[in-house]
């Protein structure tokens, strides 16, 4: 069974160690511990689909307009690149390429907010008008950029 802790306080930890001592060692099928800074929430998620509504109502791009999972597909792709992630793709079963589009759902807190303000950059270098709902969350990813860089 798998058990999270998510460290906030001295039990929450004292517990967890326990929990760790309390495990059976095998050489054949050793138990995985892994640690790791939190995953982005829902309602973290939740804040990118307005900015990339108001690109999908108003960006046209190289002729096309493309609706909001799209753009996440190519923001999160420059997201990657700016990192210098490999960007994955594969041979199309029916010919062309398929490139693969990362996973919000797999992202870290600090990798959600890049995404955020990769989306608010594109957006303002294409003139977007960004709503009221958009603007409230690029201010909060500027002060949770403030907050973990302290």
């Amino acid at each position: 069974t798998k058990k999270v802790f998510y460290l906030r306080t001295e039990q929450i930890r004292s517990h967890a160690i326990e929990q760790i001592r309390n495990l059976p060692l095998d050489q054949s099928k050793p138990y995985e511990i892994e640690l790791s800074p939190p995953k982005r929430t829902l309602s973290q998620n939740r804040k990118m689909w307005p900015l990339l509504h108001d690109l999908a109502q108003q960006v046209v791009w190289y002729g096309q307009k493309y609706d909001e999972d799209d753009w996440k597909d190519l923001i999160t792709a420059l997201v990657a690149k700016t990192k210098k992630e490999e960007q994955r793709t594969a041979p199309g079963i029916g010919g062309g390429v398929v490139m693969f589009g990362q996973r919000t759902s797999k992202m870290r807190v600090s990798e959600m907010i890049d995404v955020i303000e990769a989306i608010y950059w594109f957006g303002s270098e294409q003139g977007v008008k960004f709503s009221e709902e958009s603007s409230a969350v690029m201010r909060w990813a500027q002060q949770h950029n403030r907050s973990s860089a302290a």
